[in-house]
């Protein structure tokens, strides 16, 4: 039989005796979380709503005065006796009646543990429930420019913008963003006639959004509407003279209909008021403020009404905002899917011609880009100008005076000195955000943050560093998964003591453990006790939780807000895997598959050269097969580094992009003897062929240009010769 809402929220509340659920065997009353808690005095029952409708094998078969709203006694009991068999996967006790929806899904769970474990349970139709694995998710549109929240509209706290089980957003506008718990408690209040999202108003796309991700609607009027004399104290007016002297004999709360001792309240306010005797005013004086209206508003009150087209004088309180002079100037850039290049691509297209100096000494990349995002005049639009005061030796193939081959340069040192500054900890390749006090009195975090959009944006090399920890509390990808002990920095000394708990084989170990690590446990909110050994799951999670993220959050709020320079953080947000790849360590070999797909071919117009350059493109594909085999004695790093001077793809990808043509040889006519002997033997053959071209393959090399990438390939006659000559790139 199906379960149906019910209509009503009214009931006898039984005996004042606090009693626990007989489902999930809580005391807790709390009608928005849980519905409303109803005891049966007669049976000696007490029974959560929301407990009755997403049971599994409980229905509303009586009427709806019937039982408890329609759920009869006797097939309370049966539940009871059918759920005491099942173990909850959370708390690991008996009577776990909520099951995953999902046939070969076996989790099952008490309601209130399911709220903690993040299982959505659908009020409507059958009333079903998903686990973590198998609920309905929430994604973002990217139809249209986006600009994600940074507050939960209904409680106007922080919230971070990432959709997840906690945070829900409307579907209709797609900037209402907000709490679970706020949401719940908004429809629990407003109820089904007045609920609806609070800054598009929408209704009925709203509701239906919110039934599907498990929110409860009550189906009556709002709770404000059912209050007696709920809006009485608005007929109440101010009835008090607050004169420093009163002068009315029958007291300061006395209001005559006219005169002297009639009450003026204040015109502003309205939270203030005096007789005019009292005041001094005029006997038909009725535009009065109070003193501490009249101090707010430069002592010009009675000009708050401002004439047409004038401004409001209490607009002189407005407090400017202070903002970033890198946040506040990134202009808003379109959603689209795409690849990680594709994306980047579209962010460059921000990036103007004007041109800002970095001045680079000894190697000092870091500093030196410190020292740019702290200008109270940067704008992260212009493009970069790299100039090195001092020549160093490196391996890098080109002149540091080249500009664009020194912004290269720059930009990869950058990346690897952010990778080794005191903001990150641990190994190299898999690095997590460090807690260091100097670094956040600096606001380093906010620099490195920018930077690192910058370099990717302006043509840097990939960041590939990043943690999966660090990237899934940035991202929350992959979703939903929770951290562990193998994400947190090897070999620290909080890491040793969370592996210490993790390996206690027994409660007594456990026990000696936590009491010798009592401070780290007691900072985390952790020092808690513990009765089991299956206990020692959770507080593992919750001690690696506050070690990846509670212990780093503001350090992780400003390295944030450091990414959201020219629109990077919110791209990577929208998609998450698309980025994996450019902020992880992912090992991508150079192929010859993808180094042949970097170039595009541009063929000669003239058919003779057409004909002579199609074998060289075959040439050029089996030379790069054996560069990548080890068959020649140059390597696809070295074809690389040759035409774009780079040792990697860069994260946006190559500007321009590289290409390829062809350098023909100088052919000749050959000797006039041996070219009357070649006519005599062709009138012998009778055959009317031309005279026969001299073709060299001597002295042609592959040539380049760094700065349009583009690669010339030699026109030879054979492979080897093509392959002899593309071995003299270094």
């Amino acid at each position: 039989m199906k379960k149906k809402a019910r209509r009503s929220l009214v009931a006898d509340s039984g005996g004042n005796k606090e009693q626990c659920c007989v489902l999930c065997r809580l005391s807790d009353d709390d009608p928005a979380m849980f519905g409303e808690k109803v005891t049966l005095k007669e049976h000696k029952l007490s029974v959560h709503y929301f407990c009755l409708l997403t049971s599994c094998g409980v229905y509303q078969r009586g009427e709806e005065g019937e039982g408890v709203f329609g759920f009869l006694v006797d097939d309370i009991k049966q539940e009871i006796r059918r759920s005491s068999r099942l173990t909850c996967c959370c708390c690991k006790k008996k009577g776990a009646c909520v099951g995953c929806n999902v046939r070969s899904c076996r989790k099952t769970i008490h309601f209130p543990c399911g709220r903690k474990q993040q299982f959505i349970s659908q009020f409507t139709g059958l009333f079903p429930s998903f686990c973590p694995d198998h609920s309905p998710t929430q994604s973002l549109c990217v139809a249209s420019d986006l600009s994600l929240p940074q507050t939960c509209s209904i409680c106007l706290d922080s919230i971070e913008p990432i959709l997840c089980y906690s945070i829900l957003k409307c579907p209709s506008c797609h900037t209402s963003w907000f709490h679970r718990d706020c949401v719940q408690r908004q429809a629990h209040s407003a109820g089904l006639f007045f609920f609806r999202c609070t800054l598009c108003n929408n209704k009925e796309s709203f509701q239906e959004e919110m039934l599907r991700m498990g929110i409860y609607i009550p189906e009556r009027d709002a709770s404000w509407e059912l209050e007696a004399n709920a809006y009485s104290e608005l007929l109440e007016v101010y009835q008090r003279c607050d004169a420093f002297t009163c002068l009315c004999n029958n007291g300061r709360t006395h209001s005559a209909k006219s005169g002297w001792f009639e009450l003026i309240r204040c015109r502003l306010c309205g939270s203030g008021g005096t007789h005019r005797k009292c005041s001094g005013l005029e006997l038909d004086t009725n535009n009065w403020a109070c003193s501490d209206c009249t101090q707010a508003t430069d002592r010009r009150a009675s000009l708050v009404a401002s004439p047409q087209g004038g401004q409001s004088l209490l607009s002189k309180r407005n407090i400017s905002p202070i903002h970033s002079p890198i946040s506040c100037k990134r202009p808003s850039v379109s959603v689209r899917s795409g690849s990680s290049e594709e994306l980047l691509q579209a962010l460059a297209s921000q990036l103007r011609p004007l041109s800002v100096q970095v001045e680079v000494s000894k190697g000092a990349a870091l500093s030196a880009g410190v020292a740019l995002v702290r200008r109270a005049d940067f704008d992260p639009t212009h493009t970069l100008s790299v100039r090195f005061k001092e020549k160093r030796r490196t391996s890098f193939p080109s002149s540091l005076q080249d500009s664009n081959m020194a912004k290269q340069y720059f930009l990869k040192l950058l990346v690897q000195q952010i990778q080794d500054s005191v903001v990150f900890e641990g190994p190299d390749g898999s690095k997590n955000l460090a807690l260091n006090s100097q670094a956040l009195r600096e606001d380093l975090y906010f620099d490195v943050g920018c930077l690192l959009a910058l370099a990717l944006v302006h043509g840097g090399p990939p960041v590939g560093f990043f943690s999966r920890a660090l990237y899934q509390s940035l991202f929350n990808y992959p979703p939903n998964q929770p951290l562990t002990v193998a994400y947190m920095t090897p070999d620290t000394p909080l890491t040793r003591q969370v592996n210490r708990i993790t390996k206690a084989k027994s409660l007594n170990e456990l026990k000696k453990v936590m009491a010798a690590n009592w401070q780290y446990l007691e900072l985390a909110g952790c020092n808690r006790p513990i009765n089991r050994l299956e206990e020692r799951e959770a507080l593992v999670e919750d001690l690696v939780s506050f070690t990846l993220i509670t212990r780093v959050q503001l350090p992780l709020q400003r390295f944030r807000e450091g990414l959201q320079t020219l629109g990077v953080f919110d791209q990577v947000q929208l998609f998450p895997s698309a980025f994996y790849s450019v902020f992880c360590k992912v090992d991508v070999r150079l192929t010859a598959r993808s180094l042949g797909q970097l170039f595009s071919v541009n063929h000669s117009q003239q058919e003779d050269r057409l004909k002579r350059e199609m074998p060289v493109v075959t040439f050029w594909r089996h030379f790069l097969l054996e560069c990548e085999v080890g068959r020649s004695s140059i390597s696809l790093q070295d074809l690389l580094r040759f035409v774009t001077e780079a040792d990697e793809f860069p994260a946006a990808g190559f500007l321009p992009s590289p290409s390829i043509s062809f350098l023909h040889p100088v052919i000749s006519s050959p000797p006039e003897a041996e070219q009357e002997e070649e006519e005599e033997e062709d009138e012998e053959e009778g055959a009317g062929r031309p005279g026969r071209e001299v073709w060299s393959d001597e002295g042609l090399f592959p040539q380049r240009d760094t700065t349009s990438k583009h690669l010339l390939l030699p026109v030879t006659s054979s492979y080897q010769a093509f392959k002899s000559s593309m071995e003299q790139v270094y």
